[in-house]
């Protein structure tokens, strides 16, 4: 696996880890149409291995940009990312992908966005990860955000990475709450 790779496997498994998170900081507040929560527990961390598999990889290099298509996964630790594809486009003119030069801009994966941690899992159509901004997104008709008997039900999720604060839309409809008394966190 190219040193890009890596970096680029390190970017996605973040978005993954901060969805993954979301569900266990919005369990301790209300939710109306549309939900806030603050996740000061998100930690990154760079120092596990991350593993990228596709049916195809495809670099262009003129338009900054690699496609991985058919049965995406991306693995670190206990995170793991599916889909169906995902597209990562690079900063600049003329970097180097395979070299490792180039810069991450975004990402998008799509088609049964599926996100797992230990104990937590996110499903979506889509999402989208803009590294200038610190801005990932899931959405789609059903954004639903589990963790044991814990369900939170939108259709667009965002997590500003910075500052861990995430929110939770119903875009015009409610969002959708079941909470489990048995999954209480604990002081």
């Amino acid at each position: 696996m190219t040193h890009s790779h890596r970096r680029l496997s390190f970017r996605v498994a973040c978005a993954t880890l901060t969805a993954g998170l979301v569900a266990t900081a919005a369990a301790t507040g209300a939710f109306a149409q549309s939900a806030t929560s603050n996740m000061n527990s998100l930690k990154l961390s760079g120092d596990k291995p991350i593993q990228i598999e596709s049916d195809a990889l495809e670099v262009h290099q003129q338009e900054n940009k690699a496609n991985f298509n058919g049965n995406v996964k991306v693995v670190q630790g206990t995170t793991t990312m599916r889909s169906g594809t995902m597209v990562v486009k690079y900063k600049g003119q003329g970097a180097a992908v395979t070299s490792g030069d180039a810069k991450i801009d975004t990402i998008d994966v799509a088609d049964n966005v599926i996100l797992n941690t230990e104990t937590q899992q996110a499903t979506a159509d889509k999402g989208h990860f803009d590294m200038n901004t610190q801005i990932f997104t899931l959405d789609g008709d059903k954004v639903v955000l589990s963790e044991g008997g814990n369900v939170f039900v939108g259709c667009k999720l965002t997590v500003h990475m910075t500052t861990g604060e995430a929110k939770l839309d119903s875009c015009g409809k409610r969002v959708q709450i079941q909470l489990d008394p048995k999954s209480k966190q604990k002081p």
